[in-house]
């Protein structure tokens, strides 16, 4: 569908606002604003709360129930659209992932004043996040507490959101039930319910676990790891079912052999939505196809692979997303996005007039 004259200057404006980027290292990243819904059906995160930063407060907490065709579809598309509001920010190691460092309580002030003015644009939407958890609500009343306090709303998030992202891409996704997809602020609860899906053979429940290499890695999945590598696979975990752990989930984006990686993208990577390029090892099965058998990054190692029980989709799903699609009908030549995937750290130049999408980027493994 192309834009419609209203829709198009509001896109283009909100385009070259983000496209407005300053050069060098201390280059703030831009980000697009979200589609509108005719573009595609997602109700924006803050729309889930009202109030300022300090007063806040959840007022919606239903989610979508969507049939299984469209499943995949929909987290990547939604995933992306998130991916671009935060930046388009990419990480070829997970080095700077604030849920791989150890976890602080209280107040952290933002170290820049930019930092400060993102962080008080995101907030209502980080809030949305956690309004589909059940805790969501007492989550918010706490970092009420800390907008309060000396750094206002530009305040970073008192605990970790990473897994309240997952939860509210699945909310929006579609997979509105518990039975399909428990939401939750930790991570584990919902990698438990895939692995008892795995065992007690659940067909309600939207994933299911396996080791990496079991299964092929499709665009859709998740991949899991545990803090200080708790866990190398499902097995060890299985045991501790129900007790609380660090662990940390990305969506699958795109899984590049010829470059023996895979691409995904996840929450609170150094507080913000980010995609993450990681390391993968490729196996022949012996019908002309590869599995993926190891994939990880910066010593964490991914003992989980959650894979979505729904239709499979083309591995162009990133190409042929909204978000990407709206680029390219703007004329933006995406060549800055190329080089982020080939791990330049690229500022977004002038948009150049272009009809072709995004092909894959020829980069030597990570």
């Amino acid at each position: 569908m192309i834009l419609g004259t209203h829709s198009a200057r509001q896109f283009l404006l909100a385009l070259a606002a983000a496209l407005a980027a300053a050069s060098g290292a201390g280059a703030q990243q831009s980000h697009l604003d979200r589609l509108s819904a005719e573009r595609l059906d997602v109700a924006p995160p803050a729309e889930r709360v009202t109030g300022e930063p300090g007063r806040m407060r959840v007022v919606e907490r239903a989610c979508r129930t969507m049939p299984e065709d469209v499943l995949r579809r929909r987290i990547i598309d939604i995933a992306v659209q998130e991916w671009g509001f935060f930046g388009f920010s990419v990480l070829d190691q997970m080095d700077d992932d604030d849920d791989s460092q150890p976890r602080r309580f209280g107040p952290r002030p933002p170290r820049t004043l930019a930092e400060q003015r993102e962080a008080a644009r995101v907030a209502d939407s980080i809030a949305g996040y956690w309004a589909v958890t059940d805790d969501g609500a007492w989550i918010l009343d706490r970092q009420n507490d800390v907008w309060q306090g000396p750094y206002g709303d530009g305040a970073r998030w008192r605990d970790p959101w990473s897994a309240a992202f997952i939860s509210w891409v699945m909310c929006e996704g579609g997979l509105g039930e518990q039975d399909l997809f428990r939401r939750h602020i930790a991570h584990y609860a919902y990698i438990d319910q895939a692995i008892q899906a795995r065992y007690r053979d659940d067909p309600d429940t939207a994933f299911v676990a396996y080791d990496v290499g079991e299964m092929p890695i499709e665009p859709g999945d998740l991949l899991c790891s545990a803090r200080r590598s708790a866990y190398h696979s499902i097995g060890q975990r299985r045991s501790d079912l129900g007790e609380g752990v660090r662990t940390h989930c990305d969506i699958t984006i795109r899984v590049e052999e010829q470059n023996g990686r895979v691409l995904l993208i996840g929450g609170n990577v150094s507080g913000s939505v980010r995609m993450k390029l990681f390391a993968a090892e490729f196996d022949a099965n012996g019908d002309g196809e590869s599995t993926v058998r190891w994939v990880g990054g910066d010593g964490r190692t991914i003992f989980a692979h959650l894979k979505l029980r729904a239709d499979p989709i083309g591995a162009d799903a990133l190409e042929t997303s909204p978000t990407v699609k709206a680029l390219v009908e703007s004329g933006d030549d995406l060549g800055w996005l190329r080089q982020r995937l080939a791990g330049e750290q690229a500022v977004r130049a002038n948009p150049v007039a272009s009809s072709a999408g995004m092909p894959g980027v020829p980069t030597p493994a990570l």
